[in-house]
């Protein structure tokens, strides 16, 4: 895969992609990363970016030829993705981060400002994309995290890709608790059914806990979660305990 991300702090980057899992994977070649400065397509001797918006109002607005011109310098006919990353876009979710991962080129765009003009929106972009319902200085962060989601998602950058399947998000419920040696650390202790190595039972309780704190953490995940018979018993034994 190759990601283009055009910002007008190019300085940023790799950053926190340059370490880690995703650093390794940049080391490796599992995927290719260009930062471009948006100022480079700018033709005037002052690489201005920004401009006052029409109809009056506080704070600038990105202007549309120089993002117009780095996405046709770097755009892949046919190949590319072409996101903005922005408060009004589409919430990243995990789901969109498995979708993007089967892409062969994403670029991203770094908003900021008061936003961009509304031509990209109309006539360049693909998707917007928003990270979360707050406000940020500028789209870079937005960026990282959107790299990190989708990369750590290519074949062989993960050690064991099976981890993936039972990860947070993945079918809509959060991962069940997780715990480590020592057994017993200062009277607190591992859950007995973890050490028995039962296999069906470890599961059975993995998946029974992951349902209890998707109920109590993050209900709105369960109306999206395809549950089969045993996780709507389990669901039910879940509430039982919880009203008893």
């Amino acid at each position: 895969m190759q990601i283009d991300i055009i910002t007008i702090f190019p300085e940023m980057f790799p950053g926190p992609l340059g370490y880690s899992i995703i650093g390794r994977a940049l080391e490796r070649g599992l995927f290719k990363l260009g930062v471009h400065n948006l100022r480079d397509y700018t033709t005037d001797k002052h690489r201005i970016v920004d401009d006052t918006p029409y109809g009056g109002g506080a704070g600038m607005v990105m202007k549309p030829e120089p993002i117009f011109r780095a996405v046709g310098s770097l755009a892949q006919e046919g190949k590319s993705r072409v996101i903005l990353l922005c408060p009004q876009g589409e919430l990243f979710t995990q789901e969109k981060a498995w979708e993007l991962s089967r892409e062969e080129h994403l670029i991203l765009i770094c908003g900021h400002y008061e936003g961009v003009d509304e031509r990209v929106r109309q006539y360049l972009v693909t998707d917007e994309i928003s990270t979360g319902d707050y406000i940020l200085t500028g789209g870079e962060i937005p960026a990282m995290v959107l790299v990190d989601a989708v990369v750590r998602l290519l074949p062989g950058v993960l050690g064991e890709d099976s981890s993936l399947q039972e990860e947070t998000f993945t079918d809509n419920l959060l991962e069940y608790p997780q715990y480590t040696r020592p057994p017993e650390w200062e009277g607190m202790t591992v859950p007995p059914v973890l050490l028995s190595g039962h296999h069906e039972e470890i599961r059975r309780w993995r998946r029974k806990e992951a349902l209890r704190r998707t109920l109590l953490r993050r209900p709105d995940l369960l109306a999206r979660a395809e549950l089969t018979a045993e996780d709507r018993a389990l669901l039910r034994e879940i509430k039982g305990e919880m009203n008893s």
